[in-house]
């Protein structure tokens, strides 16, 4: 988590405020919040489940577009919406916890935009255990 949260901002040098623990507290008031209203029965947050929630940030969190703390929440909570459709154990999620903006179709917007453009990975990560290794030595080597 740590690791995710340094490349986040780094990646997003603008944001001036921001500190890798609000990235983290982040993904884990999404995931506690679906622990409590029943909709996994275990935590979301294990390193494989990082792995790929850290090549969809890589991919689509470009730090020169992102132009305040609210865009950069928007955009990872994207990602991590996408992460558990495709990660996790259930066969959906609700959108309240992922959505902190007032107009939805930007969200769907952004999450159709992931999805063009990293299907393929999306599908490679859990087939090719090389590009996983590659994707997770990626991700340790971001908190050096």
């Amino acid at each position: 988590l740590r690791c995710l949260g340094d490349f986040v901002c780094r990646r997003c040098y603008r944001l001036k405020e921001l500190s890798p623990g609000e990235l983290i507290g982040w993904f884990r008031s999404v995931d506690r919040s679906l622990l409590l209203q029943g909709w996994q029965d275990q935590g979301f947050i294990t390193p494989a489940n990082l792995v790929f929630v850290y090549l969809l940030c890589r991919e689509a969190l470009q730090g020169d577009q992102i132009g305040s703390q609210a865009e950069l929440q928007a955009a990872f909570l994207t990602c991590l919406y996408l992460a558990y459709s495709y990660m996790g154990n259930e066969i959906s999620y609700p959108l309240k916890p992922f959505l902190v903006e007032g107009d939805k179709e930007r969200f769907w917007d952004r999450c159709l935009a992931i999805i063009q453009g990293l299907s393929a990975k999306m599908l490679q990560i859990n087939s090719d255990p090389h590009f996983f290794t590659q994707v997770f030595q990626d991700l340790k080597n971001e908190g050096e």
